[in-house]
């Protein structure tokens, strides 16, 4: 079968597009014929050598396909559609899941929006219902509302009482963001200096600051995102789409105003298999009953997986970015 295999730790043309052997599914494991690979920056920060990997692997964390095959102990049905998140191997033709780890998708929910969802959706969610819960009147910075997972998280903010501050690069990202929800947006590139610059912004939108700052993107926020947060505030940094942000001196949140900061990740919010079908259903159900729009930005081919890592770190793209088989 086709898949693509990082060689070496480095830019996407380590990503080449050859032949591996098939998987074989053993004790309690599925393999599934794959729909569509879902693309994320996680995909991004181990093929660079950012999370520490065996050179070569195929690449990949999530997808959606149909069962082809079930190794003895699971309860999986051939031709059953699924999703999972539990990568890496995912840029393929064919992958093998541990049944455990597999996401029923429901009815007339479309395959490509089911592998847009497993890590981008339940990140928003966890983001939103657990790290830092939104309540009624929850005032929230997202930064990159307009992307795959400040998209969703916009929405399910909203959704929940709470109002979105948003930032985007562009006008037409800023509509996007708008149509999620987000009752004000903020054109980061239309700012002389980010970092001084978006706080007061911030700050004549809301007296004493946001409650949360949500900050996927990392190094050029950082700053930015503090300075943004009312006194007891939260900075929830959950990426580094612009690089990862350097040492700091945690006396900054004391004279900040006594400030909270955690750097929360997908695996330590689906401990347990109640808590991802809970999260997984949550935003499985919104997707498939029309309540939370899921947009495929861009979709490319399987053997254009290089292509494709560079639109998503060039910051080409909005919503999720697909590769299909």
């Amino acid at each position: 079968m086709k898949a693509i295999i990082a060689t070496a730790a480095g830019g996407p043309e380590v990503l080449q597009y050859t032949d591996v052997p098939e998987p074989v599914p053993g004790p309690s494991e599925v393999v599934v014929k794959v729909a569509a690979a879902g693309v994320n920056f996680i995909d991004t920060y181990r093929r660079a050598g950012v999370y520490p990997m065996p050179f070569p692997h195929v690449v990949g964390s999530e997808g959606s396909g149909t069962v082809v095959q079930v190794g003895p102990d699971t309860d999986a049905q051939l031709g059953d559609l699924v999703a999972w998140s539990a990568g890496p191997g995912s840029y393929a033709e064919y992958v093998k899941v541990p049944a455990d780890e597999l996401l029923p998708v429901p009815a007339g929910l479309d395959s490509k929006v089911a592998a847009a969802l497993p890590l981008q959706g339940m990140t928003a969610h966890y983001l939103s219902r657990s790290t830092c819960e939104v309540r009624p009147g929850t005032v929230a910075l997202v930064h990159a509302a307009a992307g795959g997972v400040g998209g969703l998280l916009t929405q399910l903010i909203v959704r929940h009482g709470g109002r979105v501050i948003a930032t985007v690069g562009t006008a037409a990202k800023a509509e996007l963001a708008r149509s999620y929800g987000a009752s004000d947006v903020i054109i980061y590139t239309e700012l002389d200096d980010l970092t001084a610059d978006l706080p007061v912004k911030v700050r004549g939108l809301v007296e004493g600051g946001v409650d949360v700052v949500y900050d996927g993107v990392g190094k050029t926020t950082f700053d930015a995102s503090l300075a943004s947060l009312r006194t007891r505030g939260m900075m929830v940094l959950f990426g580094g789409s612009s690089g990862q942000v350097p040492p700091f001196d945690l006396q900054r949140l004391n004279s900040a105003g006594s400030l909270f900061i955690t750097r929360p990740t997908l695996k330590h919010y689906t401990l347990t298999r109640d808590e991802t079908l809970w999260r997984a259903g949550e935003v499985f159900g919104a997707a498939a009953s029309g309540q939370l729009q899921v947009p495929i930005g861009a979709s490319f081919p399987l053997a254009e997986a290089a292509a494709a890592h560079r639109a998503l770190e060039g910051r080409l793209t909005t919503g999720k970015v697909l590769l299909i088989p």
